[in-house]
C-alpha cells in the first residue's frame, strides 16, 4: 500500500466493506477524544494536517470522484465538528459524531455546493463545511444550555 493510500483510506479505516465513510469517522471520533483528552491543541493542528495531506493523498491517488474508501476528509470534517467541544464527554462526541455524520450524508446548502468543486478540493471541502456546520451547532448548544454536552 502506498503512502498516499494509506493516508487516503484513513490509515486503512476506510477499507472496510459496509459503510467506510462511518467507520472513518467513528475512529477519528476515537482519536480525537483521546487528543481532546490528552492536549487539546493537537485537535485544530489535527484537522489542517489532515486537510493538507487529504489534498495530496486524493490528488495522489487519482481519487477525484470520493470514492466510498477515500475517508481522510471524514476525519477532517469530523475534528473540526469536535472543535467545539470542551472536554470529551460521552454526550458531546456522540453529538459530534451525529451531527457530522447527518450533514455529510444529507449535504444540504452548502455542503452540496463544496462538494461541487470537484477535484481533490471537493473531495475535501464539503467534509470541511460539514464539519464546520456541525461545530456551529455543538458551539450554539455549549452556549445555549451550558453543560447539557459536558
Amino acid at each position: 500500500m502506498t503512502a498516499a493510500r494509506l493516508i487516503a483510506s484513513g490509515f486503512g479505516s476506510g477499507l472496510v466493506k459496509f459503510a467506510p465513510g462511518t467507520a472513518g469517522s467513528f475512529v477519528a471520533l476515537v482519536l480525537g477524544a483521546a487528543m481532546l483528552h490528552v492536549f487539546p491543541p493537537a485537535l485544530p493542528v489535527a484537522a489542517a494536517a489532515a486537510y493538507l495531506a487529504g489534498l495530496w493523498a486524493v490528488r495522489a491517488e487519482g481519487a477525484e470522484d470520493d470514492p466510498g474508501w477515500v475517508v481522510i476528509d471524514e476525519f477532517c470534517g469530523q475534528w473540526i465538528a469536535m472543535l467545539a467541544l470542551a472536554t470529551p464527554s460521552p454526550a458531546g462526541l456522540l453529538a459530534a459524531f451525529v451531527l457530522f455524520r447527518v450533514f455529510d450524508i444529507v449535504k444540504p446548502g452548502p455542503i452540496r455546493t463544496a462538494e461541487r468543486l470537484g477535484g481533490a478540493q471537493g473531495v475535501m471541502a464539503d467534509d470541511v463545511v460539514a464539519g464546520a456546520i456541525a461545530a456551529l451547532l455543538l458551539w450554539m448548544v455549549r452556549t445555549g444550555w451550558p453543560g447539557l454536552l459536558e
